[in-house]
């Protein structure tokens, strides 16, 4: 069974958390949100459900590239939980699903420990076995699926169709797994998040970061990162800091309408050739000044990588004591200044590039001007 059990440190930690299973879209049209995220991110079309395999709320694309699952579903009834969502947020993160052993008892423990119930434990079935499924609350409308797949041998989930052939549209990346996701809470809520995540989920304080590290002249953050106990799951949460002008996480809940899950870290084995192909197929990426490049070894130490390739594409580097990372984010890939992604690559490091905080919200801050919103 599983519980939530003390470690030697004192912490609970909650058992077993897998991982990932994937991450679900409320979007208004999926059909065109699957096919921009084949044809732009490379990933592939792998199931489908919607009218044509019985349900007839809801349509849902699945698309797929390494572990990444992205599940994009569009409402088919004014009054689906899905239409309410894109009317308040536009496109946005509904569920961050986590991969367990046993959903029934993930959901006992959570919810009898203050988590608000979304889904009780129920048992999805079709012809290739039956998966398990329960859903708690978490900041805004985001919510977390407990899945249990044990049990099930299909393509994803009951009820999704696979999708035969190779994709015509897709030309993968190279992108591996989600390294972690980042949630934006509104003004002093970013430690009632950090204590749901440790009290509820038994997950851990990994990294904190302030105002003096993640600030500029006109605004600032504060962030702290959480981590389940195998550290597969990392969950960054952001909060706005006192500034002179609206910080990038104040556009971010003006536009979205509260909380929510701001972007998702994307990992790569070689992100040179993967922003390339990024690039290519017509992702925009934010930019740092060239100076950026002029003494970047003498920060961080020598790397593996050609520093023009780097600063050709626009690529920050940073280093800790384990090693040194590379980074780079996309702008937002939303209408509304929400939702944007970063693709990383580590190379020993298990930082989240501090020393790069300053270069990146300088960028954000260049395109909040561009839209009237610093």
């Amino acid at each position: 069974m599983q519980t939530l059990t003390e470690t030697q440190t004192g912490e609970k930690d909650f058992l077993p958390l897998n991982g990932t299973d994937y991450v679900e879209f409320y979007v208004g049209n999926a059909r065109q949100a699957a096919y921009f995220y084949r044809s732009a991110f490379g990933m592939r079309l792998t199931a489908y459900r919607g009218p044509e395999t019985g349900t007839r709320d809801r349509a849902s694309w699945l698309v797929q590239q390494g572990k990444i699952r992205f599940v994009f579903t569009t409402a088919l009834e004014p009054d689906h939980p899905a239409a309410k969502h894109v009317r308040l947020h536009g496109d946005g993160v509904r569920d961050i699903a986590l991969w367990v052993d046993d959903a029934d008892a993930a959901f006992r423990e959570t919810t009898g420990r203050g988590a608000g119930e979304v889904r009780e434990p129920e048992t999805l079935r079709d012809e290739h076995g039956e998966v398990r499924i329960s859903a708690i609350a978490t900041y805004g409308d985001t919510i977390h699926s407990f899945v249990e797949r044990r049990n099930y041998r299909g393509i994803f989930l009951p009820g999704f169709a696979p999708v035969e052939g190779d994709d015509s549209v897709a030309r993968p990346v190279g992108l591996k797994y989600i390294d972690h996701m980042v949630g934006n809470v509104g003004w002093g809520e970013m430690n009632t998040w950090v204590d749901f995540y440790r009290d509820v989920m038994g997950f851990r304080l990994y990294q904190h970061f302030d105002d003096k590290d993640i600030g500029t002249e006109y605004s600032a953050l504060m962030s702290k990162v959480m981590a389940n106990g195998n550290d597969r799951v990392k969950f960054p949460i952001n909060e706005p800091a006192e500034g002179k002008r609206k910080s990038q996480i104040e556009e971010y809940l003006d536009f979205y309408r509260g909380p929510g899950v701001q972007h998702i870290a994307m990992a790569t084995d070689n992100i040179i050739e993967t922003v390339t192909r990024l690039r290519d197929q017509g992702i925009e990426f934010l930019r740092v000044p060239a100076a950026y490049y002029e003494d970047l070894t003498a920060r961080t130490g020598p790397i593996d990588e050609p520093i023009d390739s780097l600063a050709e594409l626009g690529i920050l580097v940073d280093r800790d004591d384990e090693g040194y990372m590379l980074q780079i984010f996309t702008k937002p890939v939303e209408d509304r200044p929400t939702l944007f992604y970063e693709v990383i690559q580590r190379k020993g490091s298990r930082s989240f590039g501090k020393g790069n905080f300053k270069a990146l919200f300088e960028a954000l801050e260049r395109e909040q001007a561009r839209r009237g919103n610093l």
